[in-house]
Order: C-alpha cells, then sequence, then structure tokens
C-alpha cells in the first residue's frame, strides 16, 4: 500500500481547542479522555501520533483490542477489499461470504474439541452485548435465573454484565471468592488459598441454606483485566470446570480482553487445558472494528429464532478485518511470541522491583502485564502482608509516563495497577523502550514532590 507524508500537525491552539471543546461538550462519564488528554492524528503499529506533534508508544492499544497494532497493512488490506468489491455493508443477519470466511477461520483457531460441538452467536458491536447474550442463552437452556460470578470481575457496562461485574449488587448473582497471589482473600495465597477458595465454591453449592439462587451459569476471566491482571490457577480453573460440570452448571469464559493470543495461547482457557460451555469474544477478533461473538456447546442452543438479535450484528468490515487479524497472529505464531516476550517484560519488570519498593507486585501471563504500585512505609492492612496500594503514586507513574511517551492504563481495586497490554507485534527493541520509559516514570514519580496520597497530604 501506498505511504503517504504525513501532514503537519495541528496548531497548539487548534491541538488545545479541541480538547477545550471535548471537555464542554461530552459527558462526565468520559474515562480515558481524562487522565490522557492527547488528540491522536496517525498511528501505525505501536506508536501514535498527536494533533501536537509528539508521538507515543501505546501500551493501551484500544483496551486490547489492537492485537496487531494500529492499521497493520493485513488489516488495511482486508478493509480495503471489502470496499472496493460493492459488497453490502449492513446485512443484519444473512449469510455473506465475508461472515463465512470469518466463522471459519475463528472456529479454527478454537480448541478443537469445542469448535467440532459448537455454535455461534454474532450480537453486536461490543462485548458488554456478548456478555448480555450469555447470559440469556444459559439462562434459557437451564431454566435458572441465579449466576455466580467473581469479585474483581469485569465483564462490561450494560446492566446484566456490570451486575455480573465486581462491586455491583444484583440478588441474583452470587459473589465467590477470586483467587489471588498478591492479595489473597484466605490470606494464604498459592496453591492452598486457590484450593481454598474453590472449596468455599463448592460448599456454597451444595449448602441448601446457603441462600443462592439456583445458578444459570458461572462466569470467569481466565485473567482478570480491569480487575488488576490477575491470573486465575490453571488448578483453580480445572476446580471450577470439575464443579460446573458435576452440577450441570454451564461455564462461561470471557475471553473479551485475553483472547486472541494475548496471554501465550490463542484462547487463554488452553492454558489450563479447560473447556468451557460459552466462549465470550470481542475486542481483537474485530481487527480494530466493533464486533462480538459468543460461541457455545450446540446442547445449549434451545434458543427460538428472534430470541436475541441487534441491529449491527453484521459488521461486514469488521468480519473482514477480524478474519485477517486472527489469520495472522496464528499463521505467525504470534500467541507463542505473546509468551516468550511477555515472560521476558515481567521477568524484568520484577529485577525493577528490586530497586523500588513501591512496587508490592509484578504479574500477568504473556503481553497482558501488571505493575501493583503500593505504599511500601505504611503498614500493611487488615493484618495481611502487603502494603496498602498507592493510588496517588499510580496515577504519578501514568501521567509521568505519558510525558516520556508512553500510553498505560490503570486498573485493579484501587486504580493501583499499571496495564501494559502492547499489541503482539511488538519487537524486542520497542520491549526495551516500554521498559525504559516505565523505569524512569517510575523515579520521577516517587520523587515528585507533588505527589500525594489518597487522604490529600504531601509527602
Amino acid at each position: 500500500m501506498a505511504v503517504t507524508e504525513p501532514a503537519p500537525a495541528a496548531p497548539p491552539a487548534t491541538y488545545e481547542g479541541i480538547l477545550r471543546r471535548q471537555a464542554m461538550r461530552e459527558s462526565a462519564a468520559r474515562t480515558y479522555a481524562r487522565s490522557l488528554p492527547i488528540v491522536p492524528v496517525r498511528a501505525r503499529g505501536l506508536t501514535i501520533e498527536g494533533a501536537d506533534g509528539r508521538r507515543y508508544l501505546d501500551c493501551l492499544s484500544g483496551a486490547g483490542t489492537l492485537a496487531l497494532g494500529h492499521n497493520h497493512p493485513v488489516v488495511l488490506e482486508a478493509i480495503k477489499k471489502v470496499l472496493d468489491s460493492g459488497a453490502p455493508l449492513h446485512v443484519l443477519d444473512l449469510a455473506t461470504p465475508v461472515k463465512d470466511a470469518f466463522t471459519t477461520e475463528l472456529f479454527a483457531t478454537l480448541p478443537r474439541e469445542f469448535a467440532d460441538n459448537a455454535r455461534i452467536q454474532f450480537c453486536g458491536p461490543a462485548g458488554t452485548d456478548a456478555v448480555e447474550a450469555a447470559f440469556k442463552l444459559v439462562r434459557a437452556a437451564t431454566g435458572r435465573s441465579g449466576l455466580l460470578a467473581f469479585t474483581g470481575a469485569y465483564h462490561g457496562m450494560t446492566a446484566g454484565a456490570l451486575a455480573a461485574s465486581g462491586g455491583a449488587e444484583d440478588v441474583r448473582v452470587t459473589r465467590l471468592p477470586f483467587p489471588q497471589e498478591y492479595r489473597c482473600p484466605f490470606g494464604v495465597g498459592g496453591e492452598r488459598g486457590a484450593s481454598i477458595a474453590a472449596r468455599w465454591t463448592e460448599t456454597l453449592l451444595d449448602d441448601p441454606k446457603s441462600g443462592t439462587p439456583a445458578p444459570g451459569g458461572m462466569i470467569l476471566e481466565p485473567v482478570q483485566g480491569e480487575g488488576g491482571v490477575n491470573p486465575a490457577p490453571d488448578s483453580w480453573l480445572r476446580r471450577m470446570r470439575d464443579i460446573t460440570a458435576s452440577r450441570s452448571i454451564p461455564l462461561i469464559a470471557d475471553e473479551v480482553q485475553t483472547g486472541v493470543g494475548r496471554t501465550g495461547t490463542f484462547w487463554a482457557v488452553e492454558h489450563s487445558g479447560v473447556i468451557p460451555d460459552v466462549m465470550v469474544l470481542s475486542k481483537a477478533i474485530g481487527g480494530s472494528l466493533p464486533l462480538a461473538v459468543i460461541v457455545y456447546r450446540s446442547e445449549l442452543d434451545t434458543w427460538q429464532p428472534g430470541a436475541h438479535a441487534g441491529t449491527f450484528r453484521g459488521n461486514q468490515l469488521a468480519m473482514a478485518a477480524g478474519t485477517a487479524t486472527l489469520a495472522y497472529v496464528r499463521e505467525n505464531r504470534l500467541a507463542e511470541r505473546a509468551g516468550t516476550l511477555g515472560a521476558r517484560m515481567l521477568a524484568s519488570l520484577r529485577a525493577l522491583a528490586v530497586d523500588h519498593p513501591c512496587i508490592g507486585d509484578v504479574r500477568g501471563r504473556g503481553l497482558m502485564i501488571g505493575v501493583e504500585l503500593v505504599d511500601p512505609e505504611a503498614a500493611p492492612v487488615d493484618g495481611g502482608s502487603a502494603a496498602p496500594p498507592d493510588p496517588a503514586l499510580a496515577v504519578a507513574v501514568q501521567q509521568e509516563c505519558l510525558r516520556r511517551g508512553l500510553i498505560v492504563e490503570l486498573g485493579g481495586r484501587h486504580s493501583t495497577v499499571v496495564r501494559l497490554l502492547p499489541p503482539l507485534t511488538l519487537t524486542d527493541e520497542q520491549a526495551t523502550a516500554v521498559l525504559d520509559r516505565l523505569a524512569d516514570a517510575m523515579a520521577a514519580a516517587e520523587h515528585s514532590p507533588h505527589r500525594r496520597t489518597a487522604t490529600g497530604s504531601i509527602r
């Protein structure tokens, strides 16, 4: 494809005016725009260029959507091919060659045991729509309205998906403990903590006086993303599969952020060998464009025609971009590459933690990495061994990263986990640049005289 000369950067007045008008016109609910006051005008791969002429290394990647980074040539070519073909762009749920190619490629990436007996439902533009569809599916198939979900979870912003996320309330949703190594809810961590969490789940389900509504399904993330990059132990995931299977409870794996090679396998459940009953997929499967589906065991397909629909479930451009992305990740073994490079980055970050006591924990899987920041001078809370989280430091680190041309996201219970979600096309040299900028930002934030604690006092 022809490379065009970049247009000149917008004048500062125009750049500042765009940000000012955004603040005046858009809702108070906007999020990324508050912590990342940039105006992207051009992007390729890992790099974003702002209207002010500055370049940034993007380790947010559209919250994990951009598996191949910005404007990858294979994605652009796939979109261009559909546009040039004269094919309809809006088709509801009609069959098209583009959809057939996408479904074929997607099923080729799924665990064979799952794909051979699977159905797919195209749900709409966002992952939260697919989560809602999964809930409707399992409730219709089982006749039960309850739902099992986990502390720290995030499944979307629509009513049902939000109700299953951590921090929400819904009488039909039973909260279960998610095992964590660093902040174990039982204070022991490791395999022991994971075993207790599994036993807790079994006891709750088998106790007729627990008050647990009869569950239509269990939903979990193989790696909690927004919850702070908490990988589920493989042994615990297998226990959850055994617990649900023996009680005829459909298991829903939310792979919206973990899928398409992000964690070092094409789908994160492959680390544990677990075959779920339902997989919720979005983000990277659309190759940067809106697309969301659920794939599920055919035995659950008890819906009547029209039981679930959506006007924009037939996004042809997203399906074409998604097919190109899935094929490129598969053919170039980018999942394995993510596992190898991610392990090196985790090792480097753990070495960095030796000189930075404010780094409480470094964790992740593949190129889904989290660095939890704490106040090492404060006493541990609730009798635990981990230092208390430091939200002010996390904000300062994010700001210092931006000053150095590095875009990162914050997550976790107290928004104290610096999250790295670089594209799977990340090179060794780019990984080094990301780590160097993060280390510099960490040092600057630690010594900033303007950093405040959560209570407002200056350190």
